[in-house]
């Protein structure tokens, strides 16, 4: 067992894209854990793009010089907890260390399914999972046959929302990426029928060509001119689930999306925000509704697995630069690796895809 633990901190608030020299790696004495409480040894961390809006000074956001708070999955190594054994496997949200002292209270046990792997409860059936589904069936309400733009259609919600969609029925389904690449690993295998480079023009010119008959739901993963666009696209009674403003995470000036306050009255169209952290009581129906997709191989896992916690930062900067596909999660090999048997799908655009 390591005898000191790691410990990422935020060191200053950026101003735009965050750099390394924004964040600093604190090594301490491994901790004891006190009566009622455990150490856990984590294994798998979730990067995610609200990391980002946290760094700023907003309320509820990151302390300076203090543990960033995240998701994580571990093992169970010290217990003083009764009913919280050594060796369990549990899901909690104390973040980018490689230790975590931990409450039975501040944890989730994890179901183990056949054949399916432990990153899918930081993707598909983790909080990445569970905003695409909330997204899709309780904001959105989708129905059969209704037509679906999602933006930032690579990344961890937007592939869970492209593939929820599809086995709920939709008909069209299209998407805006950052790169030709992206665009055609999402229509040739995560089911999107056509996704645009955002990088090509304007959004609203983009959208029409591949959406000429216009869509009934719009899962906005970026606000600004893509929103924008989508109103324009929206047929009547649509709906617009507003899941996350990307575009304007590293430029607070940035200039709000001008559109035709008209289109909202005129076409009877709703838009709605979401915390998922509201919604957490639908975990159950979230897993009772994918893992049989999982297990048949209907639903794949789209995420880049990115090995060593000494990479955690660079790999929350990669994917705020978009270069991951799926949900990105950092995994210490190691440790992992004694779990369960655990291979790796290699793609034609070189991501790699978790699989068991």
């Amino acid at each position: 067992m390591k005898k000191t633990a790691l410990t990422v901190h935020q060191t200053a608030r950026p101003h735009g894209f965050p750099t390394a020299g924004h964040f600093a790696f604190v090594e301490s004495p491994l901790p004891e854990p006190a009566v009622g409480s455990a150490l856990v040894e984590n294994l798998y961390w979730s990067v995610d793009p609200y990391h980002r809006e946290m760094m700023d000074a907003v309320p509820g956001g990151f302390a300076l010089d203090a543990p960033l708070e995240g998701r994580a999955i571990g093992r169970v190594i010290a217990s003083r907890a009764p009913g919280l054994a050594e060796g369990a496997i549990v899901f909690h949200r104390r973040g980018w260390r490689t230790h975590a002292v931990v409450t039975p209270e501040e944890i989730r046990r994890l179901p183990r399914f056949d054949g399916v792997p432990l990153t899918a409860y930081l993707s598909v059936l983790g909080g990445t999972g569970l905003t695409a589904y909330v997204g899709l069936t309780r904001i959105a309400r989708l129905q059969e046959g209704e037509d679906l733009f999602v933006s930032a259609a690579a990344g961890g919600v937007g592939t869970a929302t492209g593939r929820f969609a599809r086995l709920l029925g939709a008909r069209r389904l299209v998407g805006s990426a950052g790169s030709a690449a992206k665009a055609g690993h999402l229509t040739r295998e995560v089911g999107y029928d056509a996704v645009f480079d955002y990088h090509d023009g304007p959004a609203a010119d983009l959208l029409g060509r591949v959406a000429p008959d216009g869509i009934d739901v719009f899962v906005d993963n970026v606000g600004g001119e893509q929103l924008a666009a989508a109103v324009g696209a929206l047929r009547e009674f649509g709906r617009i689930v507003r899941v996350g403003t990307i575009s304007q995470y590293n430029s607070r000036d940035a200039p709000s999306p001008r559109f035709d306050y008209a289109d909202i009255v005129e076409k009877s169209l709703r838009m709605e925000g979401f915390l998922v952290s509201n919604y957490r009581d639908l975990q159950e129906e979230l897993y009772a509704f994918a893992v049989p997709h999982l297990q048949s191989g209907r639903l794949a896992l789209d995420e880049t697995v990115v090995d060593g916690f000494e990479h955690i930062v660079d790999a929350f900067l990669g994917m705020l630069r978009g270069r991951n596909t799926g949900k990105i999660i950092v995994r210490d090999r190691t440790q992992a690796q004694g779990l369960r048997p655990h291979r790796f799908n290699r793609h034609r655009d070189g991501r790699r895809t978790s699989g068991v």
